[in-house]
């Protein structure tokens, strides 16, 4: 056979193996959740949470993840109180009108102790900024009682909302902001593995 041809022979067959090695996974909204939380004037801490996002995951053929990826309605938030999550939705805030989706997209996927550490891109508001989270270990696999195969893991982050244009912010008489600025991102997942891989 010529040369050049058992070297692509080659590579394909290698990019198949690959290919076929590796598992991708969707995220069980209906046991998931999307949550961040912030200080609220120094002294107490408010939570909240989105009821609308999607993403997915890649796996090697070790089982290790390689991938994540995901998008959220910002107009699905909710912080247990209809007139804040009202103000969010505005351009102080999210102005979901106009941007209604934030996205995470990754670009490295690195060990980290008994964990990962997933650097991508996030977008809010139209900005785009790297950020890492530091996601757990993958737990599973296991075989739900409908024959869906599943992994489990939890993602954190923290940002400075600042740097994504979420800019609205009022000082304390006695110094500091009523709302932080750095937010915590807990993302806790659980993924069914595609049908047929």
């Amino acid at each position: 056979m010529n040369p050049l041809l058992r070297t692509a022979a080659i590579l394909s067959g290698l990019l198949l193996s690959s290919a076929a090695a590796a598992d991708s996974w969707t995220i069980d909204t209906s046991h998931s959740s999307v949550g961040f939380s912030v200080t609220h004037m120094l002294i107490s801490t408010v939570e909240g949470s989105f009821s609308g996002f999607e993403g997915s995951a890649e796996t090697d053929a070790d089982g290790r993840l390689t991938g994540l990826q995901g998008k959220v309605s910002v107009g699905t938030v909710d912080t247990d109180s209809e007139k804040r999550d009202a103000h969010l939705a505005q351009p102080d805030f999210f102005d979901a009108a106009k941007f209604p989706e934030m996205t995470f997209q990754s670009t490295s996927v690195k060990a980290d102790g008994k964990g990962y550490a997933v650097t991508g891109n996030l977008t809010i508001r139209d900005v785009t900024k790297p950020v890492t989270l530091s996601v757990t270990e993958l737990k599973g696999p296991v075989a739900d009682p409908w024959g869906n195969v599943k992994v489990g893991t939890t993602a954190t982050a923290r940002i400075n909302r600042q740097d994504f244009g979420v800019s609205w912010s009022k000082s304390l008489d006695t110094g500091g902001a009523v709302v932080s600025d750095e937010v915590d991102i807990e993302l806790r997942l659980e993924l069914n593995k595609a049908k047929g891989e």
